[in-house]
């Protein structure tokens, strides 16, 4: 992180990689965590899609504190950086698919796979759209601290 702004970190590390890991609990404070392919929007908004009947997903109806982290585990040990998020999360209510849904096909469109449209994700279809809202975003400076980028 020696020459890059927190944001540009961020924006590094979010480009290039595909899967965050959700941390999301029940109502009783059971954690659970899983790995979501996932899009974002200015470091702000991040959306999956999940099958509604999954442990997150319900957790997410439930509870809509969550936490997530993008990072790439494919780097040597003491090589890795990471996005830290604190958010908000709800699944997408079908008046507000038109906004969400672009932002989720737009990395489907470049990662070369199929796009979602509102049949996909709503009515009687099996998985919803799901949009968390960051209250907090950080990644670690060159000492291991938090550096807040939003």
């Amino acid at each position: 992180m020696a020459n890059e702004s927190p944001t540009d970190v961020a924006r590094r590390i979010i480009d290039e990689n595909s899967y965050a890991t959700l941390a999301t609990a029940d109502v009783e404070g059971r954690p659970w965590a899983t790995p979501v392919w996932f899009a974002e929007r200015g470091l702000r908004q991040y959306v999956w899609v999940s099958r509604t009947t999954r442990r997150h997903s319900q957790n997410v109806a439930q509870r809509a504190q969550i936490a997530l982290v993008v990072f790439d585990s494919t780097v040597p040990v003491g090589s890795g950086s990471a996005v830290y998020v604190e958010a908000a999360a709800a699944q997408v209510p079908d008046h507000e698919l038109a906004a969400a849904l672009p932002v989720f096909n737009t990395k489907c469109e470049a990662s070369g796979l199929s796009t979602w449209d509102r049949s996909k994700v709503s009515g009687d279809a099996p998985h919803r759209l799901y949009l968390a809202t960051a209250a907090q975003v950080w990644v670690l400076d060159d000492h291991e601290n938090r550096v807040p980028v939003l």
